[in-house]
């Protein structure tokens, strides 16, 4: 396991005495877009896509093969029929068979055929008869050409591009998610840090108290009733920060285990306050989710899928045709020169047909089945598109809602703060009543959890805008930017 000193991104000491370091919003997603098991599975799932579309560009363009029978030793009984009379005889066989074939090979997308180049040689040893035979190919040029039938690299090449896209941007968006994670993960633990430093402000300041009140009590300037209370307060603000405590440190156990890093003892979150000014126009963000996330590939994708059943299906029916060229020349001969000598023409033509001359509607069924799936499609897609600019919009709004809850969330924090101090010395003058000061003290907890709880909704909603829009708003610029090149490096 590496060390978090050594990993982590961003972090400055501060304090030389207790030698804390800092740990923003920002640093956090940097270290889970690196090392979380999230990251690296979204990693290796557009690697694998990657390399799917690789191979499949490999796939149109020629390919250069070597094949052969190698040592093909056959010692046995075979059966030979005398051509003049026809008579059946077996007769011992000692032989040894070596072949080679060297082709290059090229698809053809638009027509569906494949094109092919050969070079072939074969050798026999017949031991019997101490006599060598060799039978050569130079030159075979071969093609085969399906007619009526279904194009499936047709279809890849305009499938194939549209799922690599699709899979980079499902890549971006799956890191978005990580950040969404992270970000939940951080404000957990900022609410709980945030609870349990307050709550230790809380027991010192009631174990002040405590020790004032017992003194005034013995001035009887304080009721035994009063004292009782404080004496309470006191106890349920120690039991509390031990509570804490441990909440606290379950948190920070969730968070720095999903980014997995060790060492995190003097590690303290920095609550990421810097919120930018940015109010969205909803038309313009629905634009980059267009442009930009995965929506309208994977539309695309879909639909082109469903043309492809119903093309197939359609190939199925009807005259299937099957044509097969093949040109070049050979020679048999006694010795290899000889066998590429005087060579000899070699064409073979072909035309296969199959035709189904009454299947009881089943070529008919599998069309209409693949067009009302393709139909369905094209209705399902109408309804998640009206659904995704609801979605969108929605968005939106709720983010541009959250900057100005955010400043109103932060004010009454400094409100209740104000007031607890001005309650607090008032207190300690005999001015308020317990009673008031464990309200003010309230006041107080419930402004700071409702600012944490602000302050996450702003950086939640903002991160699920970036996700759909796969758009950095803070820098203007989108997350697509280099991204393949930084995968793959």
């Amino acid at each position: 396991m590496r060390f978090f000193w050594v990993v982590i991104l961003g972090v400055v000491a501060r304090g030389a005495v207790a030698q804390k370091l800092s740990l923003s919003l920002d640093d956090a997603i940097r270290l889970a877009s690196e090392y979380s098991l999230d990251a690296q599975l979204a990693k290796f799932s557009y690697t694998g896509a990657y390399w799917t579309y690789r191979s499949f560009r490999a796939e149109l363009l020629p390919s250069i093969n070597l094949g052969g029978n190698l040592l093909n030793y056959n010692h046995s009984t075979v059966e030979a029929r005398n051509y003049e009379t026809g008579e059946i005889n077996y007769v011992d066989n000692n032989t040894l068979a070596n072949s080679l074939t060297l082709s290059i090979d090229q698809n053809i997308p638009l027509l569906g055929g494949k094109l092919s180049v050969q070079s072939y040689l074969y050798r026999l040893d017949q031991f019997e008869y101490d006599r060598t035979m060799y039978n050569s190919q130079p030159l075979r040029l071969q093609y085969t050409q399906p007619l009526r039938t279904y194009n499936e690299l047709k279809w890849r090449k305009k499938t194939e591009p549209v799922a690599f896209d699709r899979a980079g941007r499902v890549y971006l968006e799956s890191m978005q998610n990580v950040s969404l994670r992270v970000t939940g993960l951080y404000f957990n633990v900022l609410s709980a840090q945030s609870r349990y430093n307050q709550a230790l402000a809380t027991l010192k300041d009631r174990e002040t108290l405590y020790e004032q009140a017992k003194k005034r009590h013995e001035l009887t300037t304080l009721s035994k009733s009063e004292l009782l209370q404080l004496e309470l307060s006191l106890i349920n603000a120690r039991v509390e920060s031990k509570d804490l405590k441990l909440k606290l440190d379950n948190e920070r156990f969730a968070l720095f285990s999903y980014i997995r890093a060790t060492d995190y003892d003097r590690v303290e979150l920095v609550p990421p306050t810097n919120v930018p000014d940015i109010v969205l126009m909803p038309d313009d963000v629905l634009q980059r989710a267009y442009d930009n996330s995965s929506y309208l590939p994977n539309n695309r994708l879909q639909l082109l899928q469903s043309e492809q059943s119903v093309a197939y299906a359609k190939s199925l029916k009807g005259l299937q045709l099957t044509l097969s060229g093949e040109v070049g020349f050979n020679k048999t001969g006694y010795s290899f020169s000889k066998a590429y000598s005087r060579l000899n023409d070699n064409e073979i033509v072909g035309l296969t047909l199959s035709l189904p001359l009454f299947d009881w509607g089943v070529s008919k069924g599998r069309v209409k089945i693949a067009e009302a799936n393709l139909d369905v499609v094209k209705t399902e897609q109408e309804i998640a598109d009206m659904e995704f600019r609801q979605q969108v919009r929605s968005q939106v709004e709720t983010f541009n809602t959250q900057s100005s809850q955010f400043t109103d969330s932060r004010r009454m924090l400094e409100i209740a703060e104000e007031r607890y101090q001005l309650t607090y010395r008032r207190f300690e003058s005999g001015g308020v009543t317990v009673t008031e000061l464990n309200t003010a003290q309230q006041e107080l907890d419930n402004s700071r959890a409702q600012y944490i709880s602000q302050l996450s909704s702003f950086w939640t909603s903002y991160y699920n805008i970036q996700k759909i829009t796969l758009h950095d708003y803070r820098t203007g610029t989108d997350l697509s930017d280099g991204y393949i090149y930084e995968l793959q490096k």
